[in-house]
């Protein structure tokens, strides 16, 4: 059975008046349910569930992207306190032997 889009409008309670809505407005982009590419003008109010799934698409590649750079992040840090930790341990060593001559000296 194929479903047949109405014409009704349930603000203006008739049928709907296209151009002369502001509502009515032109869509261009993808599908986010079908993959297929929407060029098409229709009611704000019946773009809705669509834009909505494609905002949720969006945010969830945002979420993807961010706790990807935070991995990375991670690892850099990881690897910059390494280094700090090698160089300040260096330094503590080098700091202890001048402390011990210094003690022998005296």
């Amino acid at each position: 059975m194929q479903l047949e889009k109405g014409n009704y409008c349930p603000l203006l309670k008739k049928d709907c008046i296209g151009l002369k809505c502001s509502w009515f407005t032109k869509v261009q982009g993808y599908d986010m349910n079908t993959g297929k590419q929407v060029d098409e003008w229709g009611c704000a109010i019946n773009w809705l569930p669509m834009l909505l799934i494609e905002n949720s698409g969006q945010q969830r590649s945002t979420g993807a992207a961010v706790e990807s750079f935070r991995n990375e992040m991670v690892k850099a840090n990881e690897i910059t306190k390494e280094i700090f930790m090698k160089s300040a341990g260096i330094q503590i060593e080098q700091n202890k032997t001048i402390q011990i001559e210094n003690d022998n000296k005296q």
